[in-house]
């Protein structure tokens, strides 16, 4: 029994030798095309770091904003525009095309809050010119008109006359003309303003106005700016009494 387990033994060890070298013949040759081998380490250092896959194609991405070149500043789009001129002026109306053009030529222009400072100079003005203060109206008013301004106050003086002005209300203030010439911008605006005004003589008598009624008065008012400058100030340039 021994021999016979001896014999087959040996038979499963030749066939399984010839089955061996067989398959290393024809499964251990090389045809320059394998693969390397498989190192999960190097992978995924390569994928963290971006590298592409050897099956995907490469693709050229758009370079960020910091890699173009710089683009030109451009103006106010229309709808902006449009926005801005809001209730100030109809878009293709005379008004409303001389203050696109205004926002065009300075594109930091708002009718809203040049209508702001607009009012404030007013108010500013208005009691400046009635207290005598010659510094601060010098430095709102254009050179033609503190001009005007002084000489009447110098007037006034000369008379021994004081003003007393009470200005109770802006009620209206609205663009009625817009223009750009020779890079200065004119802007002129109507003030309708309810005030208490009255001139007073050396003796104290009132020789114009009333202390005690409130009127309206109309002005048509022009400023103006250079807006080739960095300073963002107006002046007053012009003035019409509408009654």
């Amino acid at each position: 029994m021994s021999e016979a387990f001896d014999i087959y033994t040996l038979l499963f060890l030749v066939l399984a030798v010839v089955i061996f070298i067989r398959l290393r013949n024809v499964l251990g040759r090389r045809t320059g095309n394998e693969r390397p081998p498989y190192d999960p380490f190097t992978t995924q250092d390569a994928k963290r770091a971006g590298a592409p896959d050897a099956n995907e194609p490469v693709v050229a991405l758009p370079r960020g904003r910091s890699a173009r070149a710089p683009v030109e500043a451009s103006g106010p789009s229309m709808e902006d525009i449009e926005a801005k001129l809001g209730r100030h002026a109809v878009k293709d109306s005379p008004l409303g095309q001389s203050l696109t053009a205004m926002m065009r030529a300075d594109p930091g222009f708002d009718p809203g809050h040049f209508l702001d400072g607009a009012k404030a100079a007013y108010e500013a003005i208005v009691m400046a010119f009635a207290e005598g203060d010659e510094a601060t109206l010098e430095q709102l008013l254009g050179t033609d008109v503190f001009e005007g301004f002084q000489r009447a106050i110098r007037e006034r003086d000369t008379r021994g006359e004081k003003v007393l002005s009470n200005l109770v209300g802006i009620d209206k203030a609205d663009i009625i003309e817009a223009e750009v010439k020779n890079r200065t911008a004119y802007i002129t605006v109507k003030f309708v303003s309810e005030m208490i005004s009255v001139t007073r003589d050396s003796d104290g008598e009132v020789v114009e106005g009333d202390p005690k009624k409130v009127r309206e008065v109309t002005d048509i008012w022009t400023f103006a700016r250079d807006i080739a400058s960095k300073n963002p100030n107006w002046k007053l340039v012009a003035t019409e009494a509408a009654n």
